[in-house]
């Protein structure tokens, strides 16, 4: 109700000057058509005989009889012909005064179409539409900035990209070369060469579907198909999928969750979005570590937390929702992606009415997932 209050009340400057000058306009109009009305039967009648008998030398009487039967008789009528043309000159003003908000506010809309990022100025009495003019030019000054941003870290990232791919392609072609001019090598030394080549195969791979990514990422629109989800079935699947990484850095993850929660969305693209946060806490967190994941519940809320060792400072934290930004310890390392990980996840979010966000201190960084409960399929509660 307040903010209804302020909306009202935004435009009470024009409102009242509008009103002032309207009043004005019809005082001074009512003024003259009154003081025609008394005049006309006073000293101006003889006054506008005299005038035609000494100045156009017409006849007293023929004077007295035009402004009898042509003016006087018809009074009413002359009043009525002036008060039109005072309605007429009020709505010509009015109409200009309009007109003239109008050009400004078309003013202010032009500097934004040619994004000249010139300071935004209306009349006064239009303070709160320049306030507005002037948030949205910030608004799309703050997008723009956003977008060139994205755009540079993509181009700077496909430079890192293409020069990592040379590392585990030198890699290939080397030990490749190796088995090749020397064939009487050794079963294990031959076996050890092509252990080492398809590794770096499987690297330069990931590699370029990390470019197939980036390429293919402003061409891609996601649509939900939703229905209902075994929550606690789709994690166990993916502590399952992501066990060969966690061995690797001696990582364990664990569930704390009612193995009955159910949750309404797209089952893929909530699979992506769990798998991009795993990942993330496998990557980043301290090794010989543990990952907690936990569900909760509420009256409003599902909450879900990926919970790792580790720290993100919190420049970097504000940023890795961010399209194409990798963390700089990434960069050096071959867990580095695309950068574009959270930014979809953070969309698919959105998409299911949630929100995502994350923090650090003491030594950790949790991830959190926040869904509606209108989203939320809960199970059925026996008799």
């Amino acid at each position: 109700m307040e903010n209804r209050k302020n909306t009202k009340s935004d435009y009470t400057k024009l409102k009242r000057k509008i009103y002032l000058k309207i009043i004005m306009f019809s005082s001074i109009a009512l003024t003259i058509v009154l003081s025609i009305r008394s005049l006309a039967r006073g000293f101006v009648a003889n006054a506008i005989i005299t005038f035609m008998d000494k100045y156009l030398n017409i006849d007293y009487d023929v004077a007295w009889s035009f402004y009898q039967y042509g003016i006087r008789n018809n009074l009413d009528y002359l009043i009525i012909i002036a008060v039109a043309v005072f309605f007429i000159l009020l709505c010509r003003f009015l109409l200009s005064q309009f007109s003239k908000y109008f050009n400004e506010i078309n003013q202010g809309i032009n500097i934004l179409i040619r994004d000249d990022n010139k300071a935004i100025k209306l009349s006064p009495e239009m303070a709160i539409m320049e306030s507005h003019l002037q948030t949205l030019q910030d608004t799309l000054s703050s997008r723009k900035r956003e977008a060139e941003l994205a755009e540079q870290r993509k181009n700077d990232l496909v430079i890192y990209l293409v020069h990592d791919i040379k590392t585990p392609l030198t890699s290939i072609i080397g030990y490749l070369t190796l088995l090749e001019e020397n064939l009487d090598m050794s079963i294990d030394e031959k076996a050890e060469y092509i252990h080492i080549s398809l590794e770096k195969a499987y690297r330069l791979e990931q590699l370029t579907n990390e470019l197939f990514e980036i390429a293919q990422f402003n061409l891609r629109s996601i649509e939900l198909s939703k229905q209902q989800i075994d929550l606690y079935y789709m994690l166990i699947q993916l502590l399952n999928e992501f066990y060969p990484l966690l061995s690797q850095k001696r990582q364990q993850a664990t569930i704390h969750a009612d193995k009955e929660v159910t949750l309404y969305g797209d089952p893929d693209k909530l699979a992506r979005v769990f798998n991009n946060i795993l990942k993330n806490a496998i990557s980043y967190g301290n090794a010989d570590s543990i990952i907690d994941i936990t569900v909760e519940t509420n009256d409003t809320m599902l909450t879900i937390t990926f919970k790792n060792s580790g720290s993100i400072n919190n420049d970097e934290l504000e940023r890795v929702f961010d399209k194409f930004y990798r963390l700089d310890i990434s960069r050096s390392s071959d867990s580095g992606g695309t950068g574009l990980g959270l930014a979809i996840s953070k969309e698919i979010i959105s998409l299911h009415g949630g929100e995502i966000y994350a923090n650090s201190k003491d030594g950790y960084t949790v991830f959190t997932i926040e869904l509606p409960i209108s989203e939320i399929g809960r199970p059925e509660q026996g008799n």
